[in-house]
C-alpha cells in the first residue's frame, strides 16, 4: 500500500500530512480523514491504510499544523486515562484556537490539493473524520456542496457545528454516535435538524460504546463497534461512488 508524507499549501502556512492508495496506478475517488484531537499517529495512518485497500485515496492533514508538525502533542503508545488530563491540557487551547474561520480556510486548501492529485479521480470527493475532526468535516462538506458527495462522522460533536451550517449540507451522510457522547433527546433533535434540511443519512448510536470507540490505542476503544464503523462507511461511500 502506497503512502506519502506531504505539504498542503494553506492560506496560513504549509500543513503536514498523510495520504493512502491503492497500488494499481489508477485513479481513485478521494476521501479526507480529518484526525480525532490527539493526531495524526500510527492508528490514523492505520485506519487511512485500510480504507485506502478498499479503493480510495485517503488524506489525513494535521488539523494543528500552526502548532507544529505531527506530532504536534507528544503521545504515548496506549492513551490511557492517566495520560489524558496531561495531553488535554495542551490539547484544549488548541482546539479552542481552531475557529470556524480557520476551519473553512483549510478546508478549502485541503479539497484544493486533494483534487489536484494525480491519483484522485474526477469529479467529488468524500469527508469523514473522528471526534473534533468529525465536526471539521461537517463543516467542510457544508461549505463545499458541490465538491462533497459523502460525510461521515463518529463519536463527534455534530451538532456543536449548529443548525444553519447542517442546514447547508447536501452529501449523503452517516453519523455515528457514542453512547455517552449524547443522549436519545439530543440525538432525536440533531436528526430532526437534518430532516429539516433533506439530508439522505443515518444516524445513530453505537450501543454500548464511550467516545473514541474506534481508536485502538485508547481505552474507549471497542473493537465490534469499530467494525461496525467501518460498514457504514463502506457502504456510504459505496453508494456516493
Amino acid at each position: 500500500m502506497p503512502t506519502q508524507t506531504l505539504q498542503i499549501p494553506t492560506a496560513d502556512g504549509q500543513a503536514d500530512a498523510f495520504a493512502a492508495f491503492p497500488a494499481d496506478g489508477e485513479r481513485h475517488p478521494g476521501v479526507l480523514m480529518y484526525p480525532d484531537g490527539f493526531g495524526i499517529r500510527p492508528v490514523l495512518r492505520e485506519m487511512a491504510q485500510e480504507l485506502a485497500g478498499h479503493g480510495y485515496y485517503v488524506l489525513v492533514p494535521n488539523p494543528f499544523y500552526r502548532h507544529g508538525p505531527t506530532p504536534v502533542l507528544d503521545l504515548p503508545e496506549y492513551i490511557g486515562e492517566e495520560a489524558r488530563p496531561a495531553i488535554f491540557a495542551r490539547l484544549m487551547p488548541m482546539i479552542e484556537a481552531h475557529t470556524t474561520d480557520r476551519i473553512l480556510r483549510d478546508a478549502d486548501a485541503y479539497l484544493e490539493f486533494l483534487t489536484a492529485r494525480p491519483e484522485v479521480g474526477p469529479g467529488p470527493v468524500a469527508t469523514t473524520g473522528y471526534c473534533i475532526g468529525g465536526l471539521l468535516a461537517t463543516h467542510t462538506a457544508a461549505a463545499h456542496p458541490g465538491r462533497v458527495a459523502a460525510l461521515a462522522a463518529f463519536h463527534a460533536p455534530v451538532g456543536a457545528a449548529g443548525p444553519d451550517t447542517l442546514h447547508r449540507l447536501t452529501a449523503r451522510g452517516h453519523f455515528g454516535h457514542a453512547e455517552t457522547d449524547l443522549t436519545p433527546e439530543a440525538l432525536g433533535e440533531l436528526n430532526t435538524t437534518l430532516d429539516a434540511a433533506g439530508v439522505d443519512y443515518t444516524s445513530e448510536i453505537y450501543p454500548g460504546t464511550v467516545h473514541g470507540f474506534t481508536m485502538a490505542d485508547t481505552d474507549a476503544f471497542d473493537a465490534a463497534a469499530r467494525q461496525r464503523h467501518w460498514e457504514s462507511l463502506l457502504a456510504l461511500l459505496g453508494r456516493a461512488f
